[in-house]
């Protein structure tokens, strides 16, 4: 911690005293690094992808084990949210909560925005909570498929103002639920499983993308395709749309990201490429004047999106990234990392200044 206050090391890895230099092990660790995809059978251990969400330039919420921990980069003070390791029950009755709860639930995805927070299972389980209340609001199981994980949560605010939110399982489902009435507002049958979904600035349109090379994008209104979006080589695990809402971006295995424009969706207009993995997390910032591109490890880069994705600057470190989230304010950027030794939050200021902020 101390090497990475004096800039040493952005996690503070003492170097000097093990047996390999920095740039030795990185040159070991692009060689050796396995990027999986569809066409292997192996699949990948955990979804670590969307377990980052920063509310304010100081308040982060991320996963470690079964807690939700919110982290206070201000008074470095770290505590549980959410424990989910034992028996987990709602504590207010709504119409199709399940009232006997869960128990040991491992999540697979997370999501917070104005004061709630929803948590997704690999078995399915939606729970919400609301951070301003004590307890838990909402349990439900979205599927009794033998393959349920949610693989991404993405939290709302309808024109009329009610909060709602969309969960993507591999059941090809995609739900959408309604908080102000807590239920099942509609749903839509893919005939993939969706990774990730992104709804424009205008709650119109949705993004669609997942366990195939093709994405989607969809009247949100009917549910109606609008465009099949061609040109990734493999699934893709994350997109997301640009505050003009009229471009948008999309992550796929095949260590590309690829940028579109909705007026012309014959093609995409850009293609940027990773250096060790598969690109499983975007978030533009609130002006959308900065893009995060976050790879499955290693590597998370930020495109000035005024000079057309070509300026970049590059954060390089050690670990499974468990995903990136801008603050409001744009002034940081907070990356989730996980290995065996060196779990934690890194913090990545607009200024460059780096901050190793926990070891988890």
């Amino acid at each position: 911690m101390a090497q990475a206050r004096e800039g040493r090391d952005i996690q503070g890895i003492p170097w000097e005293e093990i047996e390999i230099n920095r740039e030795s092990y990185r040159q070991t660790r692009l060689e050796q690094y396995k990027n999986h995809g569809n066409a292997q059978s192996e699949e990948v251990p955990e979804n670590l992808r969307n377990l980052v969400w920063a509310t304010s330039k100081h308040d982060v919420y991320l996963m470690s084990n079964y807690s939700v921990l919110h982290r206070s980069s201000l008074t470095h003070i770290k505590s549980e949210v959410l424990n989910l390791s034992g028996h987990v029950a709602p504590t207010e009755e709504h119409y199709g909560s399940n009232m006997e709860g869960f128990s040991q639930i491992r999540v697979s995805t997370l999501a917070v925005k104005d004061n709630l927070l929803v948590a997704g299972g690999f078995n399915g389980e939606l729970i919400c909570k609301h951070l301003n209340r004590p307890g838990i609001s909402y349990c439900t199981r979205t599927t009794r498929d033998d393959n349920a994980v949610t693989n991404a949560v993405e939290i709302y605010t309808t024109r009329s103002g009610a909060v709602h939110f969309l969960a993507s399982n591999n059941d090809c489902e995609v739900r959408d639920f309604d908080m102000e009435n807590y239920h099942l507002s509609d749903h839509w049958h893919l005939s993939w499983p969706p990774n990730h979904t992104s709804l424009s600035p205008d709650c119109s349109t949705l993004i669609v993308v997942g366990d195939d090379p093709d994405g989607i994008l969809m009247d949100f209104r009917t549910g109606m395709k609008i465009a099949t979006l061609r040109g990734h080589l493999d699934h893709s695990f994350a997109s997301a749309w640009h505050p003009n809402g009229v471009t948008f971006a999309t992550g796929n295995q095949d260590k590309t990201c690829r940028i579109w424009d909705s007026r012309k969706l014959s093609k995409s207009v850009d293609t940027l490429k990773g250096e060790i993995g598969a690109v499983r997390s975007i978030k533009y910032t609130s002006d959308g004047r900065f893009m995060a591109m976050a790879e499955s490890a290693d590597f998370v880069r930020i495109f000035d999106v005024e000079s057309g994705y070509e300026k970049e600057q590059q954060i390089d470190f050690f670990g499974e990234v468990s995903g990136i989230s801008f603050s409001p304010d744009t002034e940081a950027l907070f990356i989730g990392v996980w290995d065996r030794t060196y779990g934690g939050l890194i913090e990545f200021r607009r200024r460059r200044e780096y901050s190793y902020l926990d070891a988890l």
